[in-house]
């Protein structure tokens, strides 16, 4: 099933995408797509539901992410050779694990705010995934037994606070519009192959990332049981993947968002994301 939450920033109710593509109301049901009701009980009952009971929302609202206040957000550097290659960087041996600030967090078509002292913000295309039960050092042979669903990140990242100014990755990673998500999150059963999925993204109508999940350094079952080894992760707990080649700093010379651009994003079965940069005011 594909998930989402509909409405004005703050008053998003959830909904269900339903097989003629309405949005079926599940506010009756569930209060909202947070931790207390990602997991793997709350999809059973959802499964359960007759859709046709439920009230169709209007298509024309805003939607928001399609995840809502999650306890942690991950996220994995380098995870694609040519993006780790454009960046003058060495593939790691192990995943790069660092945290996204989960008030980064926006909706797949809000604007992207250039902070008002930022002069090398840049996109990379992600998909991100959601952790349905706790887990603790899980083989990664079990891991899709963990994994509740897939979304389209965009790790949003300022690249002079990344590198040049000390310290971790994270404040580069977390300024307030850094993190849109969705629009759906799409339950693993309705992808056929999570480990052959096309990322796009175009940037003022111009192709600038072209990658395929078959091409990840940890794919998300080895993600997931490495991650698993050192934090015990929770239902509703966000870990975004990395992105391919493309990015703007990778340019010669580089080539980073101004105001105005506009951004699409697009990954198979996960639907495309639509925003567009905008200045502090």
């Amino acid at each position: 099933m594909k998930l989402l939450r509909v409405g004005k920033k703050e008053k998003e109710v959830p909904a269900l995408l339903d097989k003629d593509n309405n949005f079926r109301d599940l506010s009756r049901i569930i209060d909202d797509l947070n931790p207390q009701n990602l997991n793997f009980n709350t999809l059973e009952k959802l499964k359960d539901l007759d859709l046709n009971s439920l009230p169709i929302l209007n298509k024309n609202e805003r939607i928001g992410s399609c995840i809502k206040n999650p306890s942690n957000f991950l996220a994995i550097g380098l995870n694609y050779k040519a993006h780790a290659e454009e960046t003058n960087s060495a593939s790691p041996k192990e995943p790069i694990v660092f945290n996204k600030s989960p008030h980064c967090i926006i909706g797949p078509y809000d604007d992207v705010i250039i902070p008002k002292n930022s002069k090398c913000l840049d996109h990379e295309i992600e998909i991100a995934l959601i952790v349905g039960k706790k887990a603790k050092y899980v083989n990664e042979e079990d891991a899709q037994n963990y994994i509740l669903g897939y979304c389209i990140c965009n790790d949003i990242s300022e690249r002079e606070w990344q590198k040049d100014r000390g310290g971790q990755w994270v404040k580069g990673k977390s300024g307030d519009t850094f993190g849109p998500l969705g629009p759906y999150l799409v339950t693993k059963d309705e992808i056929n192959d999570p480990f052959n999925l096309n990322l796009k993204l175009d940037l003022n109508g111009k192709r600038r990332q072209d990658g395929n999940t078959s091409l990840m350094i940890f794919n998300f079952n080895f993600l997931l049981s490495h991650i698993t080894q050192f934090i015990t992760l929770m239902p509703g707990d966000l870990i975004t993947t990395g992105t391919p080649a493309g990015v703007g700093m990778g340019m010669n010379p580089p080539d980073y968002l101004k105001e105005g651009d506009e951004m699409k994003l697009k990954v198979d079965y996960l639907g495309e994301q639509k925003t567009k940069v905008s200045k502090e005011i």
